[in-house]
């Protein structure tokens, strides 16, 4: 199992999270989604090394950004 830390930004209510959540959520391999609004960091569990183009792409299509 892995776990991988994003920064997220644009995120300012529950719905936000809730939708970086769903999105990444359907991501091939994620087994977790903790988003934490405050500081706007996405941890996912996972079963083996993520994509992070992937990831990216699942935050961008909630509507959000990946904050390099």
């Amino acid at each position: 199992m892995a776990t991988t830390t994003y920064t997220v930004a644009g995120m300012t209510c529950g719905h936000c999270v809730n939708s970086v959540s769903e999105e990444v959520g359907q991501v091939a391999g994620v087994t977790g989604v903790d988003v934490d609004l405050k500081t706007g960091a996405v941890t996912i569990t996972s079963e083996g090394p993520l994509d992070d183009a992937a990831v990216k792409a699942a935050v961008e299509e909630a509507g959000y950004e990946v904050k390099a």
